[in-house]
């Protein structure tokens, strides 16, 4: 499908017509509502529905002039489709009722604000990447015991807080909890001297399901609206001494970053890719006919204060070991049930390769070997005044799928 013929947009945009994800914007005379972003604009879905254009596909105004996707997600899959599929006719199409409606339906990206997307219900976190898990064990365990015995007999995962999940653009001050000083026999109460970016992707819930009742592998994408991208941030000073025996708390609920822009699941399924052989083979329940993963092209840049910006590590969504479908069925395999607005995040992403590690754990050993920047600056662990930039794109044939960015600057501890 070609560009717009009367829209420009950009052969490198991150917003082609074949991308068309959701957010949620505000200028400064229009409150709050639901966009679709299209090359350097947003289409105001409030305004197009408020003229009467999509009075035929029986979809409420109400739902575009909410402060978040959540009832818009409740409407259902056929009717996520039936609107994607009027925005590309007019995009497509000249003269069309949006291009006669471009002066009042088309809002500048410059001149809007982005907020949170959706009214987040519970945020689970999964520890799905095979190289990641390896690399941390092995930090911590020792290469013999790197992966733990149930890693890969199911996804492993725990519930996060979701009241300190934040839109791209929001600072986060540096996090303060107890931390054991190697050496010492009692712990300290201070800041994080080793707060890290976690490289992630999360699925957006866009269906409830019934509590009692699993959902399979099969049906698995029926539950997905769209992909974010996702900063889990961690304090690994304050994780390695909180974390035995429940696991995570606050060297990891202190904030999550994630980018404004939903991509639409049904914009991602030519980028479907085979994921890693697992051996052994899954339990029937984890299983599916064709474990498929998606062929997400990530990077990470670091920019030290009145600095340069420098990418720091570049990996790719396919490396998951464990797929998003994998992840909805092991969660739902007990009865619990799925809501719309949930988070599932991926965990973060790392690759073989060097420089494809998602995180500065992983990218300095620990500290034991501290990334080396351009400028003669060197990092172990993010600093106060460094600004965090997470991108992410999927290309093929011309196509390009782009999910903008997720950018976070760290402030000091209060």
């Amino acid at each position: 499908m070609p560009q717009s013929p009367w829209l420009n947009i950009s052969d490198d945009s991150d917003f082609s017509i074949h991308n068309l994800p959701y957010g949620i914007f505000s200028t400064a005379s229009r409150r709050p509502r639901v966009g679709v972003a299209i090359g350097e604009y947003i289409i105001d879905m409030a305004a197009v529905a408020g003229r009467g254009k999509l009075h035929d596909l029986k979809v409420p105004l109400e739902v575009f002039e909410e402060t978040s996707l959540n009832a818009f997600m409740r409407l259902g899959k056929a009717k996520w489709k039936v609107v994607r599929q009027r925005l590309l006719q007019w995009i497509s199409q000249e003269n069309s009722p949006l291009e006669q409606l471009k002066n009042e339906c088309l809002v500048r990206q410059s001149e809007a604000r982005m907020h949170l997307p959706v009214q987040i219900g519970d945020y689970t976190d999964f520890y799905a990447s095979e190289e990641h898990a390896t690399n941390v064990g092995t930090m911590f365990r020792g290469k013999e015991n790197a992966l733990l015995p149930n890693w890969k007999h199911m996804p492993i995962a725990y519930h996060g807080r979701t009241s300190s999940i934040v839109v791209s653009g929001t600072d986060i001050h540096r996090p303060k909890g107890q931390i054991m000083p190697a050496g010492a026999e009692t712990p300290v109460f201070a800041e994080t001297q080793k707060l890290d970016f976690e490289l992630e992707m999360a699925a957006v819930v866009g269906k409830d399901s019934q509590l009692g009742h699993p959902v399979s592998t099969e049906e698995a994408e029926d539950y997905i609206f769209g992909f974010v991208l996702f900063n889990d941030w961690s304090a690994r000073d304050i994780q390695r001494w909180e974390y035995v025996p429940l696991g995570p708390f606050l060297g990891k609920n202190f904030a999550s970053s994630i980018s404004p822009w939903i991509v639409p699941l049904e914009a991602l399924q030519a980028f479907q890719k085979d994921g890693p052989e697992q051996i052994p083979n899954p339990l029937p329940y984890l299983q599916k006919a064709n474990p498929r993963n998606f062929d997400v092209q990530l990077e990470v840049s670091l920019q030290f204060e009145e600095g340069e910006s420098q990418v720091i590590s570049q990996t790719n969504f396919r490396h998951m070991y464990w797929s998003i479908h994998q992840q909805i069925a092991h969660h739902t395999v007990n009865g619990c049930n799925l809501r719309v607005g949930d988070l599932l995040a991926s965990g973060t992403i790392s690759g073989k390769t060097p420089g494809s590690q998602g995180s500065m754990l992983e990218l300095s050993w620990n500290g034991e070997r501290p990334l080396q920047l351009n400028s003669g600056v060197s990092r172990s662990f993010v600093e106060d005044g460094d600004t965090i930039r997470m991108r992410g794109f999927a290309e093929k044939e011309n196509i390009r799928i782009g999910f903008g960015e997720v950018t976070t600057k760290i402030l000091p501890a209060l």
